[in-house]
C-alpha cells in the first residue's frame, strides 16, 4: 500500500482516514484482498463512487460496500485532494 500512496501522493493526494464526504474534496479508495490492492474507486463530487470493473463498463454506486459483493476485499487506504 506504501507504493500506492506515493503514487497518488505525486498526484496531490494525501492519505486521510476514511471515505466520509467532504464538499470541495475529491477522494480515492484503495481496496485489498489477503493484502493485496485489487480495485481503486474514486469519489465524485455529488458524493458517489465510480469504479472501473474489469473489461466491462464504468459504473456509479453510493457505497464503496456495493463494488463487487467482496470480491475486491475491503477499502483499506483512503486518500484526498482538494477538488479542481
Amino acid at each position: 500500500m506504501e507504493t500506492y500512496a506515493e503514487v497518488f501522493q505525486k498526484l496531490g493526494f494525501e492519505v486521510c482516514q476514511d471515505a466520509a464526504f467532504e464538499v470541495g474534496v475529491e477522494k480515492v479508495a484503495i481496496f485489498a484482498l489477503d493484502g493485496s490492492p485489487t480495485h481503486a474507486a474514486r469519489q465524485l463530487a455529488d458524493g458517489t463512487w465510480t469504479s472501473k470493473l474489469g473489461q466491462l463498463e464504468d459504473i456509479e454506486h453510493r457505497a464503496l460496500d456495493q463494488v463487487g459483493e467482496g470480491d475486491y476485499g475491503e477499502p483499506v487506504l483512503f486518500l484526498k485532494r482538494p477538488r479542481h
